[in-house]
């Protein structure tokens, strides 16, 4: 575990109901993934830069750019906490490029027979990979996180290739020990690592479908529906939000990874341990994130470049989609498509054209190459 040090701050003033922080500096410790002035437990934020929102009570938190990767400001940014389902989203990033979305997989008495939240899966029925994309991250359906993990080879395997993954993003913060984010004392990840992750989250079309999405549903006993509702209150009360996902357990308390835009600008807010009712202050620091954008504050950070990912069979990489045409559509009703779950028919059509042996043909992105620091 690294126990970062470095640049921190001190709260200052109240002003006007704003938090004035004054910044000292301490040793940094050279070598920190991110820069330097994220090596503290503390508050980093540039100066000059507007007054941060009164009221936060998250123990780590972090708002940067989602395109650019800039950080903005952030408090405690490599400090390691337990993610509840906010896993989710490297089980998501790790899984989304392995199984097509028309996969048809089974549930194991396993699989559904999971602790916390679930969304309802029956063993023995057949449901798609989109319909359990769909489920793990609008519901947070430990039983579909399981089921895909399942699909995948198995949760031991999964989860070495959610670590490998991690890696590869220079997650350095981060280790998972299942696949659906209940709490393990080995499991853990950092606000840092989170935006890392969803960051590159989000580069995938099908994800940001699916974390956009407010209400789909996927099949239950018999010929019945289950109605799934996004956990993401963000969603339903903040302008311009386009998902991620959110998780609550007692060890972890609220955690949360939300993106949202605003005049051109995609911002990234990341909240660990903190109040279970987070979309305040996460839209707080939105709205700070705006400001600062507007004001041409200088970051304090770096969201660092991935390794290039492997070329795999779920979805080739393709360019990121732009948050217009990431907002989710839902159906009035059932597709005629075998039980498939609402889904926009570009996630349909992905998989289709790799179960009949195409390349869904995007705008290829350069891989971007980084020099690290050395740890």
């Amino acid at each position: 575990m690294r126990t970062p040090r470095g640049l921190t701050a001190s709260a200052g003033l109240l002003l006007s109901g704003l938090l004035v922080l004054t910044p000292t500096v301490a040793a940094a410790a050279p070598g920190t993934i991110g820069g330097d002035r994220l090596a503290t437990h503390g508050y980093v934020v540039a100066e000059g830069a507007p007054a941060l929102p009164r009221g936060l009570v998250a123990a780590g938190w972090m708002v940067a750019d989602l395109d650019s990767g800039d950080v903005l400001a952030a408090k405690n940014p490599h400090g390691q906490f337990a993610p509840a389902s906010t896993l989710k989203t490297l089980t998501a990033e790790t899984l989304i490029p392995k199984l097509a979305p028309t996969m048809s997989i089974i549930p194991t008495f396993d699989d559904v027979n999971v602790d916390g939240s679930k969304v309802g899966l029956q063993q023995h029925l057949r449901y798609t990979a989109a319909e359990l994309f769909t489920a793990m991250l609008v519901v947070s359906g430990n039983d579909a996180a399981n089921t895909l993990a399942t699909a995948n080879g198995g949760v031991p395997k999964t989860v070495e290739e959610m670590n490998a993954e991690a890696a590869r993003l220079h997650a350095l913060d981060t280790h998972a020990a299942n696949a659906n984010g209940l709490d393990d004392p080995t499991q853990l990840t950092s606000p840092y690592d989170l935006g890392l992750i969803a960051r590159a989250a989000m580069e995938l079309p099908t994800f940001r479908m699916y974390v956009a999405t407010k209400h789909s549903h996927i099949r239950g006993p018999g010929k019945s529906q289950i109605a799934i509702s996004s956990h993401d209150k963000l969603l339903y009360n903040y302008p311009g939000t386009i998902g991620i996902k959110n998780g609550f357990t007692v060890k972890a308390r609220a955690t949360f990874v939300g993106a949202a835009t605003r005049g051109g600008h995609t911002l990234l807010v990341v909240l660990m341990r903190t109040a279970p009712r987070y979309w305040p202050e996460a839209a707080s620091l939105l709205d700070w994130g705006f400001a600062a954008t507007a004001a041409g504050v200088a970051p304090v950070g770096k969201l660092v470049d991935a390794e290039p990912r492997p070329e795999t069979a779920g979805e080739p990489q393709a360019a990121p989609v732009r948050p217009a045409a990431a907002r989710l559509t839902v159906a009035s009703k059932p597709s005629s498509g075998a039980g498939l779950p609402l889904l926009p028919t570009a996630v349909l059509a992905t998989g289709a054209a790799v179960l009949g042996g195409g390349v869904l043909r995007g705008r290829r992105r350069r891989p971007r190459r980084m020099s690290l620091p050395k740890l």
